[in-house]
């Protein structure tokens, strides 16, 4: 693993826990978090981890809308 590939896996991760965090406590900033952590990722090998991360703060973004 290069230094790109680890960046990238935190990255996602680290959105990817952010987002399930923004599920129950304040999804607006956790949501956000997420997303952007995503978008950076997205410049990674890790590219899953960070559509991952996306889709999971955009879901956390729109939740509360609904409920």
């Amino acid at each position: 693993m290069n230094v790109n590939e680890m960046t990238g896996k935190w990255l996602g991760w680290i959105g990817i826990v952010l987002a399930v965090i923004g599920f129950f406590y304040a999804p607006v900033w956790m949501g956000c978090i997420a997303v952007v952590l995503g978008i950076v990722g997205l410049v990674t090998p890790k590219k899953g981890l960070a559509w991952w991360s996306i889709g999971l703060g955009v879901i956390a973004l729109i939740l509360p809308i609904f409920i």
